[in-house]
């Protein structure tokens, strides 16, 4: 019973007017053809495919789930009909290089249709999903003759790729990795080991499924030094790419899992598997963190998707469902109730959702100029420009969007009332299945210790410096009648969005002097502080969208109520949301001591 409409009015403002996508795409030659007409037609497209074909599966897919019998994984039925429709239409292919039988479009055209996909039925877009970080890994470190061999399929989606990094004894921490990768003296190694929790590991979609695995080369130096990367097929493949036998990769079994229960989680086992490297040796680790970044901000998109479908659900229900009346006054005299949505506290709920969704997306589309920017970049220091900016938001994206995304879900179910809780509904599926989200690709704790220890630690504050210069330059333009004629207007945005991240600023300097005394302070505040940095970035685009908003209703044009909505709900957002700074800026601040001071043998008294 669960609904979903792409989007695309909402997609097209921030493509349009908050970001000026064709404006960036004009800086390269190689997006020429990416015109206003020919991306648009594009998303309609997808629109239709992920609303008639995607849509249908999502429940009917959690219903059944995988399927493990005889070493052998079936996906729900649908799935592999709708797989082989994505890849005759060409989707696969949408943002890769031509050379490799790509259509050459930019990856952030990627990102708007794995966002529509990924709404519609997450479970099935891992699948083609989890192929972008290895083909990224490929693209940017294989050789010519790997990139011939393996991506020209990859990119066409007759094969898939998968990232097989963690082991049973270790999670985050790879440098407890033990896979073993011994060389035959060919060029090629054997691999032996076990990985764990690889999504889309194993299944019946496509003829075969490219392994990126981390693995150790002998007498290799303990811990993350000592890491390589390897290209692993599950079924063996000759120069030309004609498959021949087994490559001894075996699933040992599928995840049996709170949500994303179409998309199978497995234990693969390979027993001397033949592979090559990728990269160079013991230098695994740092060729994985081309498709990591990836991976995360394409997670920090499910807690969107999570809480898009949430909310357009949530909104039809309370739009019908009638519960008592409205405190001011009956609004419906004709009907035995009123709809809950005239209830404050539902349309907090509402309007909270709405504020997630459509912040959130304004967060992954500004990220995704930046990947383009990076894929385009022409010298190594254009690239590292790029490559920083997207490194310091990254985890910010990640976790922030992620718990967000979870709190829409449980507020799309709290809207339902009892009928969120059963399975017809599908709300709690949609609570189920964003709830990973938080987990893999590193949990929200280790985000948060990346976001303040490495990225403001032990750089002393430099990406931060940059991102807030940004903010507050947005914010000198507004606020200069000269520039804005809606100064008036945006004083209510530009106000506390300078001063947040000017407190934001002087947070970062007193927590790394509190981390000279106490390096628990890190470990303490590193949560609150990215959910600190998370509702000020979320702030920052709130803002852009207003001052678009305001920027579209100054002239002609049609929809005037879209806009709108916009600037009330950036109000909403700088009214309700934003205050919640405040709270976290008291416990990020706080001494750890109450958090260590008793005894873990003190901890229970059973």
């Amino acid at each position: 019973m669960q609904s979903y409409k792409a989007p695309l009015m909402d997609i097209k403002f921030l493509f349009d007017d908050v970001f000026d996508y064709y404006g960036h795409y004009q800086k390269y030659t190689e997006f020429e053809e990416a015109t206003p007409d020919l991306v648009d037609a594009i998303f309609q497209e997808c629109a239709k495919f992920c609303e008639n074909e995607l849509l249908p599966l999502n429940q009917s897919g959690d219903k059944e789930g995988c399927k493990f019998e005889n070493g052998v994984v079936t996906t729900p039925k649908g799935f592999k009909e709708a797989y082989n429709l994505y890849v005759e239409g060409g989707w696969q292919s949408l943002s890769h290089p031509l050379e490799h039988g790509g259509q050459g479009m930019p990856a952030s055209l990627g990102m708007a249709k794995a966002e529509m996909m990924g709404t519609a039925n997450w479970s099935w877009a891992m699948y083609p999903g989890l192929s972008h970080g290895a083909m990224n890994t490929v693209q940017t470190h294989g050789t010519d003759d790997q990139k011939a061999l393996y991506l020209t399929r990859l990119t066409e989606g007759t094969w898939t790729g998968t990232m097989c990094l963690t082991e049973p004894q270790c999670g985050t921490d790879l440098g407890q990795v033990k896979t073993k990768a011994e060389p035959n003296g060919d060029g090629t190694y054997n691999i032996s080991g076990t990985k764990i929790f690889i999504s889309a590991g194993d299944h019946d979609l496509t003829e075969n499924i490219i392994h990126i695995v981390l693995a150790r080369l002998p007498n290799a130096p303990a811990g993350t030094r000592g890491i390589s990367l390897f290209i692993v097929p599950k079924v063996q493949v000759d120069q030309k790419g004609n498959l021949g036998e087994s490559n001894h990769v075996t699933c040992g079994s599928i995840e049996d899992k709170m949500g994303i229960k179409a998309s199978s989680t497995a234990v693969l086992n390979f027993d001397n598997a033949k592979g090559v490297l990728i990269g160079p040796e013991n230098k695994g680790l740092e060729c994985m963190f081309t498709f990591m970044n990836t991976a995360r901000v394409g997670t920090a998109l499910q807690g969107v998707c999570a809480s898009e479908l949430a909310y357009q659900n949530s909104l039809a229900y309370a739009k019908e469902r009638l519960s008592m009346r409205s405190l001011t006054g009956k609004k419906h005299p004709d009907k035995i109730a009123d709809p809950i949505i005239v209830h404050p506290d539902v349309r907090k709920m509402l309007m909270t959702q709405k504020a997630i969704s459509e912040g959130g997306r304004a967060m992954i589309y500004y990220a995704a100029k930046i990947v383009d920017d990076i894929e385009m970049a022409k010298t190594k220091a254009d690239r590292k420009t790029a490559d920083d900016r997207l490194g310091f938001i990254t985890p910010i994206l990640k976790a922030f969007l992620t718990e967000v995304g979870t709190e829409s879900a449980n507020h799309g179910l709290q809207i339902f009332g009892g009928h969120g809780y059963i399975k017809e509904w599908g709300m709690e599926q949609i609570v189920r299945d964003v709830r990973i989200s938080t987990l893999y690709e590193g949990t929200t704790g280790i985000q948060a210790l990346d976001l303040l220890g490495r990225k403001i630690l032990l750089t002393h504050g430099r990406s931060l410096k940059d991102f807030t210069k940004e903010v507050l330059l947005f914010c000198k333009d507004q606020s200069m009648l000269s520039k804005n004629p809606h100064k008036r207007q945006m004083n209510k945005f530009i106000w506390p969005l300078s001063k947040g991240i000017a407190n934001w600023q002087q947070y970062s300097i007193r927590l790394a002097l509190k981390a000279k005394k106490n390096r628990d302070i890190v470990g303490s505040a590193s949560v609150d502080y990215l959910m600190y940095s998370g509702y000020l970035v979320m702030a920052y685009f709130w803002a852009q969208m207003a001052q678009s908003a305001y920027e579209k209703l100054a002239g002609e044009v049609e929809n005037r109520d879209f806009y709108r909505a916009k600037i009330k709900t950036a109000e909403f957002y700088f009214d309700r949301i934003l205050p919640r700074t405040k709270s976290l800026a008291a416990t990020m601040m706080a001494d750890p001591k109450t958090l260590m001071q008793l005894d873990e043998d003190l901890l229970s008294f059973l």
